[in-house]
């Protein structure tokens, strides 16, 4: 469409509707041999339902857990104008330089040395080594498996008295040791994560400089599934490795940091593909494994409802890996058809391969830098102290009244009261 016709069909100015592209509501492409910029009908359609939607406050309150409007407070992360930024501060500048501990220390107001000194229990790595899982490539979901029998036993830090900040701290650690599946030598464990890694899959400096930007990456993505999960869990007033157990459950999910196993299942046939199967919309997001008429641009490694534009998490990591043909041309096939982009999970698979690392680990390295976010949003809740227990729009049978299966014909449905 065109921009007036785009401005038209919203019932709104142009200026709007160029803010709306500023904002990531809509996407613009200059159209072939004119400098006048396009609008994709489909998107405008969506933006028109989702202001039909916001009229009404049920409605509103219903999208806002959808992609919607923010639902609480937090001082973390946010996304704006298709910028990640960690309390104010761009995501991506800091991956260039900080370490996942350094983040840490700024989400949970503490300092970073005071992270690498924590002295690791070690009951607790002798316990890892008797959970260690026979095979050289366990999946996540063992590797999960494996954490949770970890940190629910009675472990030094479940009574502790140290800081919650320390206690993230060790279950950091924890976390690094069971998704690896290896012990960390006392001597290493009193260095940044990316280093740590760094040796367990013996990798070279410049290698362990990128474990260390896709951990910071990872760090946390404002109100995701699984930050969302622990913060409900830390309302209750749970304990913080109960927070995040409950965050990595929510991360094993299809549709969240478990979607990089699916992409790792179709990598090969996705770069075997020839051009031709990838001439059209519907064939694209068929291939994603999206309809065409989903609520938002999210398939398999490609697209983000928050980033229009591309993912720049994605763009950092992919940035600084070799150039590699057969990715560049799905990349472009993919794009051309759909407009989607990369995203973090495709980004994560990517690196993984490059690196050679064992499979898995695009997972192990969502999880293990995610865990500093779980945490900054568990504290971060507690301080706030308030329950989050939103109401149910019930659309169930009327209160007082139930179906149930006649004596005589149990094909015949009749309402009775309950007494």
């Amino acid at each position: 469409m065109s921009a007036s016709e785009a401005a038209r069909q919203l019932k709104v100015r142009l200026p709007t509707l160029y803010a709306y592209v500023s904002r990531g509501l809509l996407q613009s492409e200059r159209a072939a041999g004119s400098r006048n910029k396009r609008y994709r009908r489909s998107d405008v359609e969506k933006l028109v339902k989702r202001q039909a939607t916001l009229r009404s406050p049920k409605g509103a309150v219903q999208a806002s857990l959808h992609w919607g409007l923010p639902v609480l407070q937090s001082a973390l992360t946010t996304i704006k104008d298709g910028h990640l930024y960690y309390q104010g501060r761009n995501a991506i500048a800091l991956s260039e330089t900080d370490s996942l501990e350094e983040v840490a220390a700024n989400f949970w107001c503490c300092e970073a040395q005071e992270l690498l000194q924590l002295q690791v229990s070690e009951p607790s790595v002798e316990q890892l080594r008797k959970l260690k899982l026979s095979g050289e490539n366990p999946s996540p979901q063992r590797s999960l498996n494996a954490f949770m029998s970890l940190v629910t036993q009675e472990y030094p830090f479940a009574q502790t008295s140290k800081s919650l900040a320390l206690q993230g701290a060790q279950l950091l650690h924890l976390m690094r040791a069971a998704t690896t599946l290896l012990s960390c030598p006392s001597a290493l464990a009193h260095q940044p994560m990316h280093l740590q890694l760094q040796r367990v899959w013996k990798l070279s400096q410049a290698q362990g400089e990128l474990i260390r930007r896709a951990l910071v990456l990872c760090a946390d993505h404002e109100l995701n599934v699984s930050s969302f999960t622990t913060r409900c869990v830390a309302s209750s007033g749970a304990r913080l490795d109960a927070c995040v157990i409950a965050g990595l459950a929510a991360l094993t999910g299809a549709r969240h940091g478990g979607i990089t196993a699916i992409i790792e299942d179709h990598w090969e046939r996705w770069m075997s593909l020839p051009s031709v199967t990838m001439s059209s919309r519907s064939r694209v997001l068929e291939f994603l494994e999206q309809p065409e008429d989903g609520p938002a641009p999210l398939g398999l490694g490609f697209g983000h409802p928050l980033y229009p534009l591309g993912d720049p998490r994605a763009k950092a990591i992919l940035s600084c890996l070799p150039a590699d043909s057969q990715q560049a041309r799905l990349e472009a096939q993919v794009y051309s058809a759909s407009g989607l982009f990369p995203s973090l999970d495709f980004a994560l698979v990517a690196l993984r391969r490059h690196l050679a690392l064992p499979l898995g680990a695009a997972f192990a390295l969502f999880a293990i830098g995610r865990v500093v976010g779980w945490i900054a949003h568990a504290i971060e809740q507690k301080k706030q102290g308030n329950l989050i227990r939103p109401r149910a729009d019930y659309v169930g049978p009327i209160p007082g009244e139930a179906f149930a299966t006649t004596d005589r014909d149990p094909a015949q449905r009749r309402i009775v009261r309950f007494r």
